[in-house]
Parts: C-alpha cells; structure tokens; sequence
C-alpha cells in the first residue's frame, strides 16, 4: 500500500471512531505500516502536572510512562521545543548531547524487556498552536528516518490533533471555553478582536465591559493552553528567588513571572505558555531542572513582578519602561546606552529613536498634553500614529535628554531651537534633524530621521513609460534647468539622487549644495549650506561656477537670488537640477515668474519639470484581485479624462481588475505596506516656450502641456492603480487634496 492510500486508510479509521481510544487497536498497524517501523506511542499530556503519559502505546508494557515536558527526554524536549526530532542512535551519548545539553534516553524501557530501540521519529501533536502531546515512531526496519518521513509524521500528527483536539484537551482559541459556558458569544469576542487586538487588551475588555470574571477567563486559558491557570494570591505564591539572568523589563515585556509555591517549586507563569521560543529561553537563563508551567493573566503577572497594577491594566510609566528594557544581543547593539544600570529616561530615547528607525518612520513625533501624557508619535508610510506615552512626570527629562543629544540649550525654552544628532543602529550611523518647538503645554519636539545610504536607482522609481522615455531625453541635454517639484515629504531629493546616479559618470563633474546632505553618493562633490554663516544655496551656486562645472544640483530655488542664479548657470552651459514647493507642474512656472524672472530667460533654460508625491502602495502578502464595480469604472473614467481612456486600454463594459489589500500581520492590519511615486513630466515645447513668453495662465498652460503628452499626478496614479501597486482610496486622498 502507497503513502497516500494509507493515509486515506488512516482518515476512514478515524471517522469511524468517535474516541481516540476505541481507534488506536485499528489505527496502529496502519501507522506502523506507512513508516515501516517496529513501534508507537503516543503521549498524551496532562494539564495538572505539566508532564505527557503514554496511554496509547505498542508492546506488553502495562505501567503507564510519564515523563516530564523538559529537554531531559526525547519525548519531552520535542514537548518543550514543539518541533519533530529524528534520533538515529539513541544510545549516541554525543549526537543526544549535540541536540540539548541536558537530553538523555530513558533506556530502561529497553532493559526491563527483549526489546531495543535503534532509532527514533518523535513529533508534537499541535492544534490551534497548542500542544496536545507527542507521537513516538520507532526502529524503523530499513535505513532510519529521512525528512520524508518527517514530513508525513508532521500530517499524521495533525490529522490526530485535529479529530482528538478535546480528547487531547484544547479548544480552537483562548476564549471558545467562555462562548461553551455560555458567558460570551463569538459575535463579541470578534468584535473585540478586531485590528489584531492584543490579547492582553481582550482580556482586559471582557473584564471591565462584559464583566466576566478573572476566574472564569483564568479557566478558559488554561483549558485551551492545557496547562494550570494561577490567579494572584501572594499568600501562596512568590517570586522564585534564583541568580538567574533574567532582568524585570524582559519579564514584564514578555509577560512572563518566576514564581514558587509553600515548597519552593518554581512555576513558570506566562500568559503565552505555547511561545516554545520564550519558554526555552526562559529556561536556559533559569538554568534549574524541573519546573511546572502555568498560565496567568497579564495584570496578574505584572503583579507578582511588582507592579502596583488597578483596575485599569498596567500602569503607563511601567509599560514605557518595560518596552525600554532589552536584552542580550539588542544591549550591544545599543551600546552603552542600554546598560542596566544606566538612567530610564536615556534607554527610552534611545528606544524610540531605535523603533522609529526598525518601522521606517519619517518623523518622530512627542507632543506635551496638558494634564496628560506626552504622546510618543510616528510618521510611517506618510501616515502619523500614536506608538506610546510617555509620563507628564517624565517629558522635562525626556526633552533635555533629546536637547544634550542635539547639543542644543537645555535652559532656553521660551523660544524654538533646530539641531542635528546621530545615533547607531546596527553598526551604521542615523542622522536626525530635530526641532524643538514652545507650546503651551511645554516643549514639543519633532526629529526627522534623514535617509541614510547611496541612492535608489532611477529604474527603481516606478516610472510610467512615457515619463521615463521622456526624462532620459531630458537629462541628456548638456545644459539646461530641471526641477522636481512638490511638498516636503514627497520624495524630491531621492528624485534628484536617482538621477545624479543615472548622470555620475566618471566624463562628468558633479556638484551639490544641500541643506542636509541625506544621501551621499561617490563621485559627487556634496557641499552642506549654512544660512547661519550666510553660506546660502545662491553662495554655493557661485562657487561652484568657478569650480568647472557640469551638473550642479541646487537643493532649494526658495528665493528670487538662487532662482536668478540657476538660470543663469543653466544658459551659461551646465545643466541645473533644483526643487521647489509648488503643487503642480504648470504652476510652477508662474511661482518662477512671480518671483521676478524673466520669462524668455526661464522658458529657453527650462527642460521640464517633473511633480510628484508619494501614496501608499498595497502590501505584497495581502494583496488580492477584485472585480471593478460601476462605482470604480466611473470613477476612473472620470478621473482619467474620456479624451485619453484609449491609453489604458480597458473594456470598461468587460470586467476589470483592480486590487486591494486585506490587512495582515505584514502591514499591521492597515492592507499597505510602503509608498511610491506618482508622477506628472513636462518637457517644454516650442508652443509652450510660446506661452511662457506670453505668461499664459495656469489652465492654458496646462491644457497645452496635456496635448503635448504630459499626464496629471492623478491620472498616473491612476495608472498604478490599474497596474496593481495601490488602490482606488490613495487616488482619492491624492485628487481630493485639490491638486
């Protein structure tokens, strides 16, 4: 019989069953039969003792074997580790020792009879992430175990966990017990699970809203966890007194208490006791032999920690110091900063300025509230969001320590004050430009993390075609004037970075005056401005004219001096890059030509000008197709212009697909993950220079721009929509800006 009949054979046995013990006499052979081997047993495990038996096995042994869940058996360091484990020789003192330290093989089953065990296939029986206990194969005739076999012993594991899930104990989630007693419905428990709702915060929400009582969910958790439930009674239980190395704020973050009973037994209490990696962590840094586990509720266990916790769940200031706390390998990254002993105030700020970093924030964020707690903000993916709070007790400490970073006035806080600071993470130097702002409910302070490392390539951009072809042309003429317009935030200067790559040849001189210099690329010559000093962008534009010139890059046309500066570098033979805060293309033009310049001048050095911004893109493990509805078709038409819908070449009376993303743990349930530009070229034709001459009005110009080829930042976006990378909201919070 092949695999696959004899797991068929396997499934029918089972259905015909209603209890794992009626089918073991059947089910048995037919295991035995597709592994080829001599031997099983199956351990159940037992929730009061924190240890697996052996109730369904082979052979004439009748004593029931129990072995504790530990790394000091097979069988129990497969339970505590909850992944399979093939043994080739058990009797292999060295390969057993390889695997865990403290591994042995409980050879006096083999003395007290015929038999002797040669290898060994054991795997964890797991449903909904719970281990219901282990399945044992052994001595199996031919060669030993391969990963084949592994893979199978993994299916038939869970084929067995499935159909025995409450014989085995379990139920599919933490609160299916509360639904079975009648005391909730799914219907709630849904809704207080939405947007991935920690689990800490349901339980909180069941007790305060729904007022179900701690002992009710306690008994809940621990029939899904199948381990015991240990409720705060301090008469009876205390922290377990050891060396170990285990600091608070790891507990505490993890949700994980040491404790002891009346005979100094140590239990681990955890409110996650199926986390093996935390589990196993836990026990090398304990370092002690036996130990039961337990599961407790978070405010529980923050109590046995020594937290005053009330009603209302853990205290702020405990939360936001137990997110500071770290360990080993994190403590050096951090460097001295995250020392144990080193200030609360110092590990937090370097905290958030390490997490800003890990989320890809922007900007942080911390705003003073009267009478409140600062809130800790970040900008991600252009959005802001709450991260933490931090204690109004503790936001004088928190500034100054930003303001010594920055080397900034600690004592002057009536006016704002700009600086500069640097922080490592992974070995690699952040720069964060920091502002410090006078509110009226004390110092506010936002820190721009400045982009760090060389520059993304053009083709990485998301170009359409057309731009693309377009802005190739022009960035190959030898002199002339480019910009790239838009809001701060929207992606200018890795534009310009992206296209000083494509130029930085080694036939070329490169200059750039910036203010910062964010990305840094070698073959340029990189100058930072200092307004300060009166080192301006107009400033470094001169110099840079006697130091023999190709490209110049000007990071800011902000004033009539630098803009008259540019143009003139463009027509006296170099080509000029520069950005500008305008909204459109067509509209920067006459911001130009308000500020003063001469329209024959500025249409002759212009090139084009390409207007962008940023949108949110779909995530990549979320994404899924949809059917277009009227509503989208209508809107797309609409926004696309019925004169140009021939370029997307959709049948509008067919179906279309666009996509959207469903919110996973990727993206944090928000269904976007990243952004990417959207994009609107114009090259400067010989009727738009005609216009330019005649200071045309913005819509005239506009139009002429759109006949010679140049799409609007919303009908680009409406290209990526089209193309799968966002969806039709982003197009609408893009169009809706009036732009």
């Amino acid at each position: 019989m092949n695999h696959q009949a004899a797991m068929d054979t396997l499934k029918a046995q089972l259905a015909a069953h209603p209890t794992l013990m009626d089918a073991y006499g059947q089910v048995e052979p037919t295991i035995l039969q597709i592994f080829g081997a001599a031997r099983m047993s199956l351990f159940q495990r037992r929730r009061q003792h924190q240890d697996l038996v052996a109730r369904f096995k082979t052979g004439k042994e009748t004593r029931q074997i129990k072995v504790p869940i530990s790394p000091s058996s097979i069988a129990g360091y497969v339970a505590l580790a909850q992944r399979p484990l093939v043994i080739d020789d058990p009797y292999n003192a060295e390969h057993l020792a390889s695997v865990h330290p403290r591994l042995r093989f409980a050879g006096q089953f083999d003395k007290s009879g015929t038999f002797v065990t040669q290898n060994i296939l054991c795997v964890p029986v797991i449903n909904a992430d719970v281990l219901m206990g282990v399945m044992q194969i052994i001595n199996k005739a031919a060669s030993g175990f391969n990963d084949e076999d592994v893979a199978i012993a993994v299916q038939v594991a869970e084929i067995l966990g499935d159909k025995f899930r409450y014989e085995l104990g379990g139920t599919k989630h933490q609160f299916e017990y509360l639904i079975h007693r009648g005391l909730t419905s799914q219907k709630i428990i849904d809704e207080l699970s939405e947007n991935d709702a920690p689990v800490k915060s349901i339980i909180q929400r069941l007790m305060s809203e729904h007022r179900i009582p701690e002992s009710e969910i306690g008994n809940a958790i621990s029939v899904h966890y199948q381990v015991p439930f240990i409720g705060y009674i301090p008469d009876k239980y205390h922290l377990y007194q050891s060396d170990s190395r285990l600091n608070l704020s790891y507990l505490k973050r993890n949700h994980v208490a040491v404790v002891s009973d009346a005979n100094d037994s140590p239990i681990v209490l955890m409110t996650e006791p199926n986390n093996a990696t935390l589990l196993m962590e836990i026990e090398s840094a304990l370092g002690i032999d036996s130990y039961e586990i337990a599961v407790g509720l978070p405010n529980h266990i923050l109590q046995y920690l020594g937290e005053n916790v009330g009603g209302s769940g853990p205290g702020e200031l405990d939360e936001i110091l137990d997110e500071i706390g770290t360990t080993g390998e994190d403590a050096e990254e951090l460097g001295d900063d995250l020392a144990d002993d080193a200030p609360a105030v110092v590990r937090l700020v370097s905290r958030v300025l390490h997490d800003a970093k890990r989320l890809n924030a922007s900007d942080i964020h911390v705003d003073p509230e009267k009478g409140a707690p600062t809130r800790v903000r970040m900008r991600v993916d252009g959005v802001i969001r709450d991260i933490n709070q931090v204690p109004a007790s503790h936001h004088n400490a928190v500034i100054a320590r930003i303001k010594i970073m920055s080397s900034l006035n600690i004592a002057e806080k009536r006016v704002p004050q700009d600086g500069k600071l640097t922080f490592k993470m992974s070995g690699q130097a952040v720069e964060v430009r920091v502002a410090t702002i006078p509110t009226v409910a004390g110092e506010g302070v936002v820190m721009r993390i400045l982009a760090t490392g060389g520059a993304m390539p053009i083709s990485k951009m998301n170009l359409s075609p057309r731009n693309m072809g377009m802005l190739e042309v022009m960035i190959q003429n030898p002199h002339g004037i480019l910009l790239v317009v838009g809001p701060t935030g929207s992606g200018k200067t890795t534009t310009l970075h992206a296209v000083l790559g494509y130029l930085n040849t080694p036939d070329k001189k490169i200059w750039t005056a910036e203010d910062p210099v964010e990305i840094t690329q070698p073959g340029l010559q990189q100058v930072q401005v200092q307004a300060k000093i009166g080192f301006t962008f107009a400033n470094a534009l001169r110099a840079f004219l006697r130091a023999d010139p190709d490209i110049i890059l000007i990071g800011e046309m902000r004033d009539k001096e630098t803009a008259h500066a540019g143009i003139e570098a463009s027509l006296t033979g170099h080509l000029v890059l520069s950005t500008l805060h305008t909204n459109s293309a067509p509209e920067t033009i006459t911001r130009l030509l308000d500020l003063g310049l001469d329209p024959v001048n500025f249409a002759d050095a212009c090139v084009g000008i390409l207007a962008q911004r940023l949108i949110r893109t779909l995530c990549p493990e979320c994404k899924v197709g949809y059917p277009a509805s009227d509503f989208d078709k209508a809107f797309i038409k609409r926004q696309y212009g019925d004169e140009f819908l021939d370029e997307l070449g959709l049948n509008f009376d067919g179906e279309i697909e666009l996509y959207k993303g469903e919110g996973c743990e990727n993206c944090g349930g928000t269904g976007y993950k990243g952004r990417t530009g959207v994009h609107e070229l114009l090259g400067m034709s010989p009727e738009l220079r005609g216009m330019v001459y005649k200071e045309a009005s913005v819509p005239e110009m506009k139009a002429q721009a759109a006949k010679d080829g140049m799409r609007t930042l919303t009908q680009d976006a409406i290209l990526k929509v089209i193309k799968g990378d966002t969806d039709i909201a982003q197009v609408q919070i893009l169009s809706g800006g009036g732009h």
